[in-house]
């Protein structure tokens, strides 16, 4: 038992202890970067992004090991500032990092709670079956779902986009795979570059609206530069779209009751969540939970008036000569088991990251990687690189770690680096959820492979929109 006790206390002291056991006492944040603490986070965060991106393999799901990686990095780091006196100051370091996930996590909870509440009642079943009915080409639909991806990741989360388009491209695909899988890398790039000019779609882009670092407006400055890269690769593959058009499918649009009033809701929340930021300066999280409340008041009225409407199904009933059976409580939507039905695997993904590389930071690694990236070599191309590795490396995790670094910036080289870091994951199938989503959903037809054979292309979009960036935003440089 002695022993042990002597090990614990050799581990969380410094390396000249020792020594000296005359430790610093001030409250400041002790340099790490070379000591055994430092390291055992570097392994530990190291293993647990290893063990996260090796799902597909393991079956294990990527949170788990982030959130077990970011728990065994804090208790070392607040143990051995415990040690020193110093606890209040790691506890301090751990609140500022989980208050910012927390802002993270009610802003994406409203907005997933929406979008499976849509989906519920309908509405994206409803876009799917319209577009599969209009018997448009393949190279129409090519262009249809990259178009609504574009424009519909701005608002929506990029994961629930790729996967309502690629399920689209693949019901319509069927008899020609090769159409499924350009479509797929299509809106892969889509959905991405949608997401990185507006806060309201993109994870990294809605961290820099977060911090203060860009007005809510500026962002829309990068909104050509983006529609240069998803226009580039997509004209080039356009060539290898088949010619021939599909067979329609004669489906009929039922939307259930409701429908209607929780877009616009979700439009007043989106609405209510920029004004509010913008005049009011609230952080986003605040209009986000007002949609929220606004999205109960309607389960509530719906639910007490349901004994008042027709069953969602009453035209089976009228053209078979029934009669119409009144809808049951049953049909009304749960806001709460929408809550639940959020993709949890992928927020607490999130904390782990965000918590762990906030610990990385603390411990002092960041601030070289800093002085490296920001300072010996030029921003722009340390902006670029990083971008580039977004393509193995989670986006949202990147720019929380520059965010971090905290660099002194100009405005240009913020919207560079969400630029490169929103676009940068279409690199690769891996790099983003669209991505990796439609790996799992559209196996067969959509794959690693048939993604990284347009990578050239893409990463000439990548480049293009760069120069499209410094080219009409030279004002901020």
């Amino acid at each position: 038992m002695n022993f042990i006790l002597l090990s614990l206390v050799v581990l969380f002291l410094p390396v000249s202890a020792l020594a000296d056991t005359d430790t610093v006492t001030t409250a400041v944040s002790l340099d790490l970067t070379h000591h055994i603490i430092g390291y055992l986070s570097v392994f530990v965060t190291v293993a647990a992004y290893i063990a996260a991106m090796s799902e597909e393999v393991t079956e294990l799901r990527k949170s788990k090991p982030m959130v077990l990686g970011s728990a065994l990095v804090w208790f070392a780091i607040c143990i051995y500032y415990a040690l020193h006196g110093q606890a209040k100051v790691a506890a301090l370091a751990f609140e500022s990092n989980l208050l910012a996930y927390i802002e993270l996590l009610l802003f994406i909870l409203v907005s997933m709670t929406y979008l499976n509440t849509m989906e519920e009642r309908g509405i994206f079943n409803g876009l799917r079956v319209y577009l599969l009915s209009r018997q448009f080409s393949y190279r129409q639909l090519f262009w249809i779902t990259g178009a609504l991806a574009f424009v519909l990741s701005t608002i929506i989360n990029g994961l629930t986009i790729g996967l309502l388009m690629g399920s689209i491209a693949l019901a319509v695909g069927k008899k020609k795979p090769e159409f499924v899988a350009l479509a797929c890398v299509n809106i892969v790039i889509a959905t991405n570059a949608g997401g990185a000019f507006s806060p309201l779609g993109g994870i990294s882009t809605l961290f820099v609206w977060q911090r203060k670092i860009l007005h809510f407006t500026e962002f829309f400055s990068l909104a050509i530069p983006c529609l240069v890269n998803f226009l580039v690769p997509a004209c080039v593959m356009h060539f290898w779209i088949p010619k021939e058009t599909p067979d329609a499918i004669q489906e009929k649009v039922v939307m259930r009751r409701g429908s209607k009033r929780i877009i616009f809701l979700f439009m007043l929340t989106l609405a209510i969540t920029v004004s509010a930021n913008v005049l009011l300066e609230l952080p986003p999280a605040a209009g986000m939970m007002t949609g929220l409340g606004l999205l109960q008041f309607l389960n509530f009225y719906l639910t007490k008036t349901t004994h008042e409407q027709e069953s969602d199904f009453a035209y089976v009933y009228r053209f078979y000569n029934l009669d119409v059976p009144k809808a049951n409580n049953t049909r009304t939507f749960d806001v709460f088991k929408n809550v639940g039905n959020v993709d949890w695997d992928t927020l607490l993904f999130f904390y782990g990251a965000m918590m762990i590389i906030g610990a990385i930071g603390f411990v002092g690694y960041l601030d070289a990687i800093a002085s490296f990236l920001f300072g010996q070599i030029s921003p722009t191309l340390a902006n670029i690189m990083i971008g580039l590795s977004s393509a193995f490396v989670d986006n949202g995790t990147l720019m929380f770690a520059v965010l971090n670094m905290h660099p002194d910036l100009p405005p240009g080289q913020w919207l560079l680096l969400t630029l490169t870091l929103g676009v940068g994951g279409s690199l690769l199938a891996i790099g983003s959820a669209p991505g990796v989503g439609m790996l799992g959903h559209i196996k067969g037809h959509y794959t690693f492979t048939c993604h990284l054979r347009w990578m050239p292309v893409i990463l000439l979009g990548y480049f293009a929109s760069i120069a499209v960036h410094f080219w009409i935003n030279a004002r901020y440089f």
